[in-house]
C-alpha cells in the first residue's frame, strides 16, 4: 500500500506525458482543437501530480525529474510543432488555411523552423528549473505550461475568433516570429513571476493572485478563446507590477 501511495503522483505525471505524446501526433496532423484539449488535460495532470505529492508527502527526486520529462513533451515539443505549423502556413501561400503532414513538403522556406526555438528554450528552462532552489514558492522566468497554453491557443483564435483583427494577427508571420522570440526569452529570463499556489486563502498576501483569477474569468467570459494569450500577458504584467511594488517597500 505504501508503494502504491508513492506512485500516485508519478502515475499522474505519466498521464501528462501520455497527453503530450498524443498531442504531438495531432499537432503534426494539424488537428489543433484536439491538440489544445490534450495539452490542457496534460497541464491539469501536471498541477495535480504536485498537489498529490504534497498531500501524500511523497515528494522525491524521481518525481521531480519525471515531471520535467513530461513537461518537455506537453509544454516543449508540442508548442514548438504548433508554432512551426503556423509558420509553414503563413510562409506558404499554397497552404493557407491548411495544416497537416503534407504541408511540410509544400514550403521551401526554412523560416518555419524558428518555431522550434520554443522547444529548445523550454528544455533549457526545465533543466534550469531543476537545479534552481529559488523557485520553490514562485517562478523565475515564464513556466513552460503557460508558454504552451499561449501557443496552442493561437490556431484556435484563427479558427474560432469572430474579430478579424485577432484572426489576421495570428496569421501574420512577423507576429508569430516575434511571439516565438519573446516567449523563448521570457522562459529563461530572470523575471520573477508569482505562483498560484496558496499557503492560505486570506486576502492579505494573496491579493495579486485573486486579482489575476478575477481578470482571467472576466476575459474568458468576454473574449472566449482570445482570452488565453491575454491571460498569460496579464500574468506577466501583474508579476512585473508586483515586483516593482515589492522594490518600493
Amino acid at each position: 500500500m505504501m508503494n502504491l501511495k508513492k506512485q500516485i503522483p508519478n502515475i499522474l505525471t505519466l498521464g501528462n506525458m501520455f497527453c503530450g505524446t498524443l498531442a504531438t501526433v495531432f499537432a503534426i496532423k494539424g488537428d489543433f482543437v484536439t491538440t489544445a484539449l490534450l495539452v490542457a488535460i496534460g497541464i491539469g495532470f501536471d498541477f495535480f501530480d504536485g498537489f498529490a505529492a504534497r498531500i501524500l508527502n511523497v515528494q522525491g527526486e524521481l518525481g521531480k525529474q519525471l515531471d520535467s520529462l513530461a513537461d518537455m513533451v506537453t509544454s516543449g515539443v508540442v508548442p514548438g510543432l504548433v508554432m512551426m505549423q503556423l509558420l509553414i502556413n503563413v510562409f506558404n501561400s499554397d497552404a493557407v488555411g491548411s495544416f497537416g503532414v503534407d504541408d511540410f513538403a509544400k514550403t521551401e522556406s526554412n523560416f518555419p523552423y524558428i518555431g522550434l526555438l520554443l522547444t529548445l528554450f523550454a528544455g533549457y528552462r526545465l533543466a534550469k528549473f531543476n537545479i534552481d532552489e529559488r523557485q520553490s514558492d514562485s517562478f523565475i522566468g515564464l513556466p513552460t505550461p503557460a508558454m504552451s497554453l499561449f501557443v496552442v491557443s493561437l490556431p484556435l483564435i484563427g479558427e474560432f475568433a469572430t474579430e478579424p483583427f485577432f484572426i489576421e494577427l495570428v496569421y501574420n508571420k512577423f507576429f508569430l516570429i516575434t511571439v516565438t522570440l519573446v516567449l523563448s526569452f521570457v522562459m529563461v529570463s530572470e523575471l520573477p513571476l508569482f505562483s498560484l499556489k496558496f499557503k492560505n486563502y486570506a486576502l492579505k498576501g494573496n491579493i495579486i493572485k485573486y486579482l489575476f483569477l478575477l481578470v482571467s474569468i472576466l476575459l474568458l467570459i468576454i473574449v472566449k478563446v482570445v482570452a488565453v494569450p491575454l491571460i498569460i500577458l496579464v500574468y506577466i504584467l501583474l508579476s512585473v507590477f508586483n515586483n516593482l511594488k515589492k522594490q518600493k517597500v
